[in-house]
């Protein structure tokens, strides 16, 4: 099994605009120090962070990365991302170029363009009271992963509420896109030998791991922040940090992976786990 000696989490942001007090990186080294947050608060594009993995890339590091955007949309239950749609990608990589190529005038990696195209919008939950016909009502459709874990994570094709991740998904992908290949994405690639190797997260199993309560997994103090890395064997970051809970949810899964990628189970996740199924929808590290 592949051990990596560098860890980083990324707090993902689908929200509009350049810079954006919602993406925070953290990192931490296989050693056991603390993990650090990088860059000041606020400081982070989604062109930045894409410039950042692009570094990493060059330099072949031996780091693990974590996001949390969800890499794909349920594909499974309808045998297709767009049923009805005849631009409907086949797999998660032809659906990375298709919103990346509908969005490709749009700055800042963002992803509106997508949401609002004819099209597109029959499958999702828009503001304003704006449900497309194909969304499905109720909770709307879910990934196969996200039907095993207990995180109750928000539908993809949800745009609306506190806890929607639609967005973020959709400028993620356009970041996947764009990196082109520079650094493999599991489980739609596999573990390389070396170099980096990106990963999909729920940063709350990484809360829940380090003795958070489900349903109380944020944190935005230095006191809840270092309670949690001791719970996962590691030692607060120096004084100071910035503490919200972007920056909290980075420091903690950063740590999180840590442990997890030595794992082996966790690499090689139980049925629905499938080759049809990596290709797709992909998989959430951390669901087993």
């Amino acid at each position: 099994m592949r051990r990596f000696t560098r860890f980083a989490c990324i707090d993902w942001s689908g929200a509009r605009g350049e810079r954006l007090p919602g993406i925070a990186v953290a990192e931490c080294h296989a050693d056991g120090g603390p993990p650090r947050l990088s860059g000041p608060p606020g400081s982070w594009s989604r062109q930045a962070v894409l410039d950042w993995l692009v570094d990493r890339a060059d330099e072949s590091a031996d780091m693990l990365i974590g996001f949390d955007f969800s890499a794909s949309f349920p594909f499974a239950d309808r045998g297709a991302f767009f049923p009805g749609w005849d631009r409907s990608p086949a797999d998660a990589r032809a659906l990375w170029a298709l919103v990346d190529g509908i969005c490709e005038d749009e700055p800042h990696l963002g992803a509106n363009g997508f949401v609002d195209h004819e099209d597109a919008a029959r499958h999702f939950r828009r503001h304003r009271g704006r449900e497309g016909v194909d969304f499905g009502g109720g909770a709307g459709r879910m990934r196969l992963v996200e039907t095993r874990t207990q995180a109750r994570p928000a539908s993809c094709f949800n745009l609306v509420g506190a806890k929607q991740v639609g967005k973020s998904s959709l400028t993620g992908m356009r970041l996947l896109h764009r990196l082109a290949g520079r650094i493999p994405v599991w489980p739609f690639d596999p573990v390389p030998e070396k170099g980096p190797l990106i990963v999909e997260i729920y940063t709350s199993i990484a809360a829940v791991a380090a003795a958070r309560p489900p349903g109380r997994t944020k944190m935005r103090d230095a006191t809840s922040i270092a309670q949690a890395l001791a719970a996962l064997g590691s030692a607060p970051p120096p004084a100071p940090e910035h503490h919200d809970d972007h920056s909290a949810d980075a420091l903690v899964t950063a740590a999180w992976l840590r442990i997890a990628a030595g794992q082996p189970h966790l690499w090689h996740p139980a049925p629905p786990f499938s080759p049809a199924i990596t290709a797709t929808e992909g998989w959430t590290f951390g669901v087993a």
